[in-house]
C-alpha cells in the first residue's frame, strides 16, 4: 500500500497500533437474511467456488444525482479524481485489502473490506472491517448470509482484458476467511436504508474471521500484519489527505482489480441530525463499498479513519462516515474480548 506524494510514489510502512449493538450471525445455510439478534454465532458458510465469486453483483448504496445535501454543512462538491490501478502482487503491495462476499435473497453480492487490529489481539487480529450495508440490511433488521473475507483477491491483478483468474491461488493467495461474528452500528440498524443514503453516517461494520482448513491461524498470520483503526481522527477540515482503496466492479471496471483514488477531504452532511461525512472525489464505483479510508500519521504509518459508504451514481466522489466512540465498542464487541468470560 503505497501513499503517493505528488507525482512520486512515496511508501508509509503499516506499523501495528493497539456503536454498539452487537449483532452476532446465527444458524443455517439459507440466502434469506438472518433475523438479527443480540447474540450468537455463525456456522460456517456454504463454499464460495471461483464462478460464485464471478457472479457476485457489486453492492453500492447510490445517492440519487439530485438528492437533498445539507448546504450549511457540507462543502462544495469536489472534482473527480480518476481511480489508480494498485501495483501486483498484492499479497506484497496491499495484503490487508481484499473482497468482502455474501449471500442476499437476490443472490451472490460483493464489497471490499481492510484487515484491521484488534486492540484486544494486537498480535493475532482477525477482523475485517467493512460497510454495514454489505452485512445488515439496515431498517429492515436483519444480516445477510455465508459472509466472507477474501484478503488480496485476484493477486496477480489478472483482468478480463488478459484473462480473469479462476486459479485458487491467484483468487484467494491468503485464503478465505468466513465471519463466525458481526456487528454492525445502532445507527446503522436504525436508519440504513439501501438506496438514499439514510443511515449513511453510521454506515460501518465489523466481522470476525476464520479459515475453515486452518481454524488456529489468525487472519494476521496469514497477511503479516493489520491496520489500525484511528478513533482519535482530526476534524475533516485537519487532514490534508485520505487515500481509499476498493475494487470497482462497474463499468468502466470489471470487479477484478485493486483501486485507489487520494484527494484532499471535504465535508458533507445528508441529514441534518446525523454526523458530517467526509467526502473524496474519486471516480471508483460499485464493488468499492466498504473500502478502507486511511490517513498518514506523523511517525509514518498508516491507519483506517472510515470506509466507502455512499456515492452519486455518475460516480465522481465518494463519502464515509467519520469514526469513533462506538466504532470502539464495535471492535470490541466483535474481537478477542467477546471471547474472554466475564464475572
Amino acid at each position: 500500500m503505497k501513499w503517493y506524494d505528488g507525482a512520486a510514489g512515496r511508501p508509509f510502512s503499516i506499523l501495528l497500533w493497539a456503536s454498539v449493538l452487537l449483532f452476532v450471525l446465527t444458524g443455517c445455510q439459507s440466502t434469506s437474511p438472518q433475523t438479527s439478534r443480540s447474540m450468537g454465532e455463525f456456522t460456517e458458510p456454504e463454499t464460495w467456488s471461483s464462478s460464485d465469486m464471478a457472479d457476485a453483483v457489486p453492492y453500492d448504496m447510490p445517492l440519487p444525482d439530485k438528492a437533498d445535501i445539507d448546504p450549511r454543512v457540507s462543502d462544495p462538491e469536489p472534482e473527480a479524481v480518476p481511480a489508480r490501478p494498485e501495483q501486483a502482487p498484492y499479497v506484497e503491495n496491499a495484503a490487508v485489502l481484499g473482497k468482502v462476499f455474501f449471500d442476499t435473497p437476490k443472490g451472490h453480492r460483493v464489497c471490499s473490506g481492510t484487515a484491521v487490529t484488534d486492540p484486544a489481539d494486537p498480535g493475532a487480529s482477525s477482523l475485517v472491517w467493512t460497510a454495514g450495508h454489505c452485512v445488515h440490511t439496515g431498517r429492515s433488521g436483519a444480516f445477510y448470509r455465508n459472509i466472507v473475507f477474501v484478503p488480496s483477491f485476484n493477486n496477480e491483478a489478472l483482468s478480463t482484458a488478459g484473462g480473469t483468474a479462476t486459479d485458487t491461488r491467484e483468487i484467494s493467495p491468503l485464503g478465505v476467511w468466513w465471519a463466525d461474528r458481526a456487528a454492525v452500528s445502532t445507527g446503522w440498524a436504525r436508519e440504513g436504508e439501501e438506496i438514499g443514503g439514510a443511515g449513511a453516517a453510521y454506515d460501518y461494520a465489523v466481522l470476525h474471521v476464520r479459515r475453515a482448513d486452518a481454524p488456529a491461524q489468525s487472519l494476521q498470520d496469514a497477511i503479516g500484519y493489520t491496520v489500525p483503526v484511528a478513533l482519535d481522527a482530526p476534524a475533516i477540515t485537519g487532514i490534508p489527505t485520505l487515500k481509499i482503496w476498493g475494487y470497482p466492479a462497474e463499468a468502466p471496471f470489471d470487479g477484478n482489480l485493486l483501486f485507489s483514488c487520494q484527494d484532499r477531504p471535504g465535508r458533507l452532511n445528508i441529514a441534518e441530525q446525523d454526523p458530517t461525512l467526509y467526502r473524496i472525489g474519486c471516480t471508483m464505483n460499485g464493488g468499492a463499498s466498504g473500502g478502507g479510508w486511511f490517513i498518514g500519521r506523523d511517525d509514518g504509518t498508516l491507519a483506517l479513519v472510515s470506509n466507502t459508504s455512499v456515492g452519486p451514481q455518475r460516480a465522481q466522489w465518494l463519502a464515509g462516515p467519520r469514526l469513533g466512540t462506538e466504532a470502539k465498542k464495535l471492535l470490541a464487541a466483535v474481537g478477542a474480548a467477546a471471547d474472554t468470560p466475564t464475572g
